[in-house]
């Protein structure tokens, strides 16, 4: 048994090394960081305070904190209005072609993450290829503003990460057992009602670690509302960017970087909560 053990920490030993030097302990030192005060030139006088945190609180940066959490809520229920429906279609698709589906889900991937970006811009501008090809069915008389607003940004964040959203969510509904939607069927219970009280309460796992991908990485992200929203749409990540590398107030962005790292482990929390309680659900239905 110890040698067993022995062996099992041995070949957990690489990846846990790469954990902890550059995720712990770059977390630790942007940890640390948030609770001194900024140089008069920059960088950090270390000098405890608990202000940088006080500061995220004013007015002006929970305004920020709550556009950033709406536009990222948005993005993520649409995903997963999208998602699901995605999902389902390829575990009902044959063995043998769910896999190709999938090729598809993930090919985006294949290309760099500004250069899907910045086609959105090729797309939505004034004198793209969206605004051409209505103008050109008499749709509209002319352009509409669809780039640099929260539109394109929300647009932005769901292209980029729906195919996180979709893999979540197949996964979840692999693991359903497909007896038991029969036995619903079977009982005489029409398909909506099946996949109402049935397949989405069995699935609910799959559909919140879909969501907490989703509105995680979108509340953080700072790519696509710089690129999309044109300067014009504000959140959380921009502003950790803007503190770090425009302001040089590392206190203040370590603050806000710490503040995120706070609601992504509250979430983080939920779903295991969620998942917790299905697996019990379902554990006491099989029984």
């Amino acid at each position: 048994m110890r040698s067993r053990r022995l062996h099992a920490l041995l070949l957990a030993t690489p990846g846990l090394a790469w954990l902890v030097i550059f995720m712990i302990i770059p977390c630790l030192i942007v940890f640390f960081y948030s609770f001194f005060e900024r140089g008069t030139y920059g960088g950090i006088d270390y000098v405890f305070t608990l202000g940088n945190f006080a500061r995220a609180l004013e007015p002006i940066y929970l305004t920020i904190f709550l556009d950033s959490a709406r536009i990222a809520g948005i993005a993520t229920v649409i995903a997963l209005l999208l998602a699901y429906p995605a999902a389902y279609a390829i575990t009902l698709a044959p063995p043998g072609r769910q896999s190709r589906y999938l090729l598809l889900v993930m090919l985006p991937f294949w290309s760099n993450y500004l250069i899907r970006t910045y086609a959105w811009i090729v797309l939505l501008n004034r004198e793209g290829l969206i605004n051409r090809g209505l103008g050109g069915l008499g749709v509209i008389d002319e352009p509409i503003s669809l780039l640099y607003n929260e539109f394109a940004v929300i647009v932005g964040l769901i292209y980029n990460y729906l195919p996180f959203v979709i893999l979540s969510i197949y996964a979840s509904l692999q693991r359903l057992n497909p007896e038991i939607r029969e036995a619903s069927e079977d009982l005489g219970a029409p398909a909506w009602r099946t996949f109402l009280r049935v397949t989405l309460p069995l699935t609910l796992p799959g559909v919140a670690a879909g969501g907490v991908f989703m509105f995680v990485l979108s509340i953080g992200n700072f790519i696509t509302p710089d690129l999309l929203g044109g300067g014009r749409v504000h959140m959380v990540g921009t502003l950790v960017y803007d503190q770090f590398l425009s302001a040089r107030d590392w206190p203040f962005g370590a603050a806000l970087s710490m503040t995120l790292i706070a609601i992504m482990l509250l979430l983080l929390f939920l779903q295991a909560v969620l998942v917790n309680r299905a697996q019990r659900d379902r554990g006491t239905a099989h029984a």
